[in-house]
């Protein structure tokens, strides 16, 4: 599994490992009953903690993105992609309503708003 890890990023290194599991999910390049690496691997190829990875994976099984049998590994867990996808566009809307009250508080108007958010999805258009 490719999971890239970047080390001077703001986000720790768990939940980095935890966004890109879930984004492979949610995309279907993973599905029902796919084992994920073990613990050890997963921390080797990375070069990381394997508490970290352990980390990692707990948070996913609470949320339900996996499931973890002991001796067996961990695999990802019969899911609902509708609830999946919910789950992830209430972590977007809670991020936009932040953007909002930061614009708010910086005295920019819904037009100035308007246009640097479509600024910046043609420039994320021009990466893919």
């Amino acid at each position: 599994m490719k999971i890239i890890i970047n080390s001077s990023s703001m986000v720790p290194i768990y939940e980095q490992i935890v966004d890109q599991v879930k984004a492979r999910i949610t995309a279907g390049d993973l599905g029902e009953n796919d084992v994920l690496p073990s613990v050890r691997t997963l921390a080797k190829d990375l070069k990381i903690s394997a508490l970290t990875v352990k980390k990692a994976y707990d948070n996913l099984e609470q949320e339900g993105y996996t499931v973890t049998v002991h001796g067996k590994g961990t695999f990802v867990a019969a899911a609902n992609t509708e609830r999946l996808r919910e789950a992830q566009r209430a972590e977007v809307e809670a991020d936009l309503e932040a953007v909002l009250q930061k614009a708010r508080r910086c005295g920019l108007s819904d037009g100035e708003l308007r246009e640097l958010f479509e600024m910046m999805m043609e420039e994320q258009t021009c990466w893919k």
